[in-house]
């Protein structure tokens, strides 16, 4: 079910001077660039990173720390843009935010996951949105559960991550659980997604991590076992 977008005037805004500002710096040329890098997931304005943020903080100056339906609307209103920036935008708010929304946003949050899906929003929303609103409200994780095996692969992936910047509080048993279900899966973003989550959590477990993986070995693709190893 498509989340309908809230009423904000705090989001009304925000969308106002984003869609004035960003626009000043496009670069045509370095549009081309993004969007053949990105594999034409999208439209690009042409910003560099950098200077897209030094835009941001602009477009933000002054205005109100949201509140989660401030969030909802800001973020569905930007990922309805067709330029990539627009999206990156929504994801550092989120990111600034996240301590702004409840256990409920988490649908929000599914659905930016499977809006327009790339590598580029999906791993940001997972380490940051996702992993934030877990980490506020452990229940969460049984939706994680669901999450892992779902048709989606960006969503399997988002699970996944969702770790990523837990640390010493990850989860091993849960972690491994998603390894092994989703061991079988021949995409290239699951089997990257696998090997970089236990490459992290190897930062704070390396023997944990190292004996999984021997235990598993014969499960794991080869590009997942060389990513978990990585820094071992």
């Amino acid at each position: 079910m498509t989340i309908a977008v809230p009423d904000s005037a705090l989001a009304d805004a925000v969308l106002a001077r984003l869609t004035e500002i960003y626009p000043t710096a496009a670069n045509p040329f370095r549009a081309q660039e993004q969007i053949a890098y990105m594999k034409g997931v999208a439209p690009f304005l042409g910003l560099r990173t950098p200077e897209r943020r030094a835009l941001s903080r602009t477009v933000l100056d002054g205005l109100a720390r949201p509140d989660e339906q401030d969030c909802t609307a800001v973020a569905l209103r930007c990922f309805a843009l067709a330029e990539r920036e627009y999206h990156y935008f929504a994801v550092d708010y989120l990111r600034r935010y996240v301590k702004s929304c409840s256990s409920d946003f988490l649908p929000v949050a599914r659905q930016l996951v499977t809006t327009v899906s790339w590598w580029d929003t999906v791993d940001p929303l997972a380490a940051h949105v996702v992993g934030g609103l877990v980490a506020a409200d452990p229940a969460l994780a049984d939706r994680m559960d669901e999450w892992i095996d779902d048709d989606d692969l960006w969503v399997a992936r988002a699970a996944l991550l969702h770790q990523l910047r837990f640390r010493d509080a990850t989860d091993a048993r849960r972690l491994f659980a998603y390894c092994i279900r989703r061991s079988w899966n021949t995409d290239f973003f699951i089997r990257k997604a696998i090997g970089w989550a236990l490459r992290e959590y190897a930062k704070s477990a390396p023997g944990e991590v190292r004996a999984f993986v021997e235990e598993h070995r014969i499960r794991l693709s080869p590009l997942s076992v060389r990513e978990a190893l990585k820094n071992l």
